[in-house]
């Protein structure tokens, strides 16, 4: 036989629970700092790796950058030495690989041997224009892939969904660097009925235009190069968004958000949506972590000032100190990114990190 819980029994177990709700909250807390811990050291290690390859990777490239550097002036043994010793190409490898690390870690990525400016301002130069080329781009072809390719997901079988994927997949196989070339020779030069609309290079026409007649001119400028990395980007967003949809279509929890009488496209939008995005978000912040990067090949096919034109110039002596100091910047780049995206995994699915 029960009995009746008297109110000192209630008060007595009431601060249980509440323990209880704490103790779960707690848990939570630390399993989260935890993940976040794994993921700091994760980061870290990854950074370090970057350092050793960055250093000993364009070293393997054949030419010696003294000579590079002097080619077509006159230059004795002696000078060759002496260049060599003022850059610190005479030291043991051991030795410029350790004052290489203790100087990036300090925030001094060295002096270009071609620029003979310190590394660090030339990327600060740079930084701008790659910024404002690639991210206008990014943006564009992850909300264009996000939207088409929800669409596609949602009507799969039908004829947009294959016009879609089937555009995707072409624009995805083609090299940008291809891509840009035959835009300037349609757009830019000219070709039959179609006069030239846009210029064929540069970030702006040096005719000394300010205000808003300035911003005209580097959006004009900026049409073609834009149109490249969009047109081969938004490919990739778009196929992982679908699929990523495609998954979550046979779930019983959009069976029963259809039975409540909810509307199809607050389904797609409240439901399916949400629960597909986890591996597009990885995608787009793959994707930001390429603005940093820029790319090298529209860049240097356009002649954008960017950080991607002073790669391939760096990249054509050898400049040492420039490309590491520019390959350290693109693969932090990615790194920040992928680590920003690991933290965000637990606010939109508490699964992860448990």
């Amino acid at each position: 036989m029960t009995t009746a819980s008297t109110p000192a029994d209630v008060a007595r177990t009431e601060p249980v629970r509440a323990t209880d709700g704490a103790s779960s909250r707690t848990g939570t807390t630390l399993q989260y700092l935890r993940y976040v811990a794994g993921k700091l050291g994760g980061a870290a290690v990854s950074l370090f790796a970057v350092l050793v390859t960055s250093f000993f990777l364009f070293r393997i490239i054949p030419g010696d950058p003294v000579k590079a550097m002097t080619h077509g002036i006159p230059t004795s043994a002696e000078q060759l030495a002496t260049l060599r010793r003022q850059f610190g190409l005479d030291l043991p490898l051991w030795q410029q690989f350790t004052d290489y690390c203790a100087k990036a870690l300090s925030g001094d990525l060295g002096t270009s041997y071609q620029f003979r400016a310190p590394v660090g301002e030339l990327i600060a130069q740079k930084l701008p224009a790659t910024l404002l080329l690639t991210g206008v781009a990014v943006v564009l072809y992850s909300a264009l892939g996000l939207w088409l390719g929800t669409r596609s997901a949602w009507n799969h079988g039908r004829l947009g969904d294959k016009i879609n994927t089937g555009v995707a997949l072409t624009l995805w196989s083609v090299p940008s660097f291809w891509l840009g070339l035959l835009l300037i020779i349609v757009f830019s030069v000219g070709i039959g009925p179609i006069p030239g609309l846009f210029p064929t290079g540069g970030m702006e026409s040096g005719t000394g235009e300010t205000g808003f007649a300035y911003v005209l001119d580097v959006a004009h400028h900026m049409v073609l190069p834009v149109v490249t990395l969009v047109a081969v980007g938004y490919a990739q967003t778009l196929l992982v968004m679908r699929s990523s949809l495609l998954d979550e279509m046979g779930g019983d929890y959009l069976t029963t958000a259809r039975a409540k009488g909810l509307r199809d496209d607050v389904v797609r939008r409240r439901h399916a949506v949400p629960n597909a995005l986890l591996p597009t978000v990885t995608m787009i912040f793959i994707n930001l972590g390429h603005v940093a990067a820029g790319s090298i090949l529209v860049e240097t096919v356009f002649s954008w000032p960017g950080l991607g034109g002073l790669f391939y110039q760096a990249l054509s002596v050898p400049d040492l100190p420039l490309v590491q100091g520019l390959f350290v910047v693109f693969a932090g780049a990615m790194i920040v990114a992928n680590l920003i995206a690991d933290l965000l995994y637990p606010l939109l699915d508490p699964r992860v990190g448990r």
